[in-house]
């Protein structure tokens, strides 16, 4: 996996953040989402480093990167702050403006990035997510049972820490089995080093750190930000066979949210990357090449 590119770890003056780095074309910001790392783009990031300068980092609070307390906040992981990381890694490696892509909370940290930085963002994509305030603003009894997680996660006092911990292999595997639709989809390697790092105790409370934060701080911002909108193309993939397909009417939950949106559904679960990876190279390259 990643043949040719480069490891690197560079200091944000905040955290510091795990990468793999190739190619030098434009830059292209890939982020993966929860519970993996940025191995999950393992079967584009070598195609799309032809085109582009790809730098596949993990998120502050995943895979190899930092994993700093969260604060009674929780604010150490808010999107806004995983946002200022990103910005800060291109930053050191000469980038003033790039495009961006990610998926779930890499997605949720790019939506920030676009109303946070637009002049640093030239196009973005998100992949499988509808906006947060409109997921919270919207629960019914389908979406409390499909992301059970995101209210278990929240969860003070230690609680999904501790259950989690008790056994992590069986966790992951879960929701790898339950978001997916495609089988095979994740080689037996690829899932052992997702398993290497989920299993530390401080990476499973960083995860329940991001979730606290989504329904807290994140919130805060977001329903603040609500009359913002993304001033870049921005590109929505989703897994017409996931909840989020099946579940929402994407584009138009995004279309108020963006002055230029396109997308359509993938045939896959959730994990489009790894369920689906012709299609989201192909709908990727079409998008970053324009």
């Amino acid at each position: 996996m990643f043949e040719g590119f480069t490891q690197r770890t560079i200091d944000t003056g905040e955290v510091e953040i795990n990468l793999r780095l190739k190619g030098d074309g434009p830059p292209l910001l890939l982020l993966h989402g929860y519970p993996q790392t940025h191995i999950m783009w393992h079967r584009l990031a070598p195609t799309l480093a032809e085109d582009f300068t790809v730098v596949c980092p993990d998120l502050r609070g995943y895979g190899d990167s930092a994993k700093p307390a969260g604060g009674p906040d929780h604010s150490a992981y808010a999107k806004r702050a995983m946002a200022r990381d990103q910005l800060a890694v291109m930053a050191a490696l000469g980038f003033d403006r790039f495009a961006v892509a990610g998926h779930d909370r890499g997605a949720r940290v790019v939506h920030r990035l676009c109303l946070d930085h637009p002049r640093r963002v030239t196009r973005a994509a998100v992949l499988d997510i509808v906006p947060t305030f409109d997921a919270f603003t919207t629960i019914d009894q389908t979406m409390a049972t499909a992301y059970y997680h995101w209210f278990f996660l929240i969860q003070g006092g230690g609680l999904p820490e501790h259950l989690i911990g008790l056994d992590p292999d069986y966790y992951l595997r879960d929701k790898l089995r339950r978001w997916s639709r495609i089988e095979d989809a994740f080689p037996p390697e690829v899932v052992a080093e997702y398993l290497r790092c989920f299993r530390r105790p401080e990476t499973i409370h960083a995860n329940c750190e991001d979730y606290r934060a989504a329904a807290g701080i994140d919130l805060e911002h977001d329903g603040a930000d609500r009359q913002r909108l993304i001033e870049c193309p921005l590109l929505v993939l989703w897994g017409g066979r996931g909840f989020v397909g099946r579940h929402y009417d994407v584009l138009s939950l995004w279309r108020p949210r963006a002055r230029q949106v396109e997308g359509r559904a993938l045939d896959c679960g959730h994990f489009l990357p790894e369920e689906a990876p012709a299609a989201t190279l192909e709908a990727l390259l079409n998008f970053f090449r324009t």
